[in-house]
């Protein structure tokens, strides 16, 4: 697939747009215009059913130390998460301190933005 066209996908198959497209909602999801088949999507597919991809992203959702390397959570979902729903790690919110910092980044980046923060040589 390396050496493949993506022209030359769509020229071989005017239908690849709907077949490797989804909608859903607002949300469109396009693997059309990259080099992959409906194989390549069937394989992935399979493979993520084999390693039960499923539950290590339930697993992933619901604060589990899933980063074995250094046996705790990942916590970069709480980072994207924008409703009240709690994401508990050993039993405790950390929503809070991540709604806290986000503030304070927040902050921050509109300081520098506005020349109110500095670095070292005045710009």
């Amino acid at each position: 697939m390396a050496e493949t066209n993506v022209r030359d996908l769509f020229a071989n198959d005017p239908q690849r747009f709907q077949t490797l497209s989804l909608r859903e909602g607002p949300l469109l999801v396009d693997v059309s215009k990259q080099r992959v088949t409906t194989e390549t999507l069937r394989l992935l597919l399979d493979l993520a059913k084999a390693c039960d991809l499923e539950s290590a992203r339930a697993a992933m959702f619901a604060g589990e130390k899933i980063n074995v390397t250094e046996s705790r959570a990942v916590l970069h979902v709480a980072l994207r998460h924008r409703g009240d729903t709690p994401i508990a790690v050993d039993g405790h919110d950390v929503m809070p301190g991540v709604r806290a910092t986000l503030a304070r980044l927040k902050a921050f980046t509109e300081q520098v933005r506005s020349g109110a923060w500095t670095g070292g040589t005045g710009k």
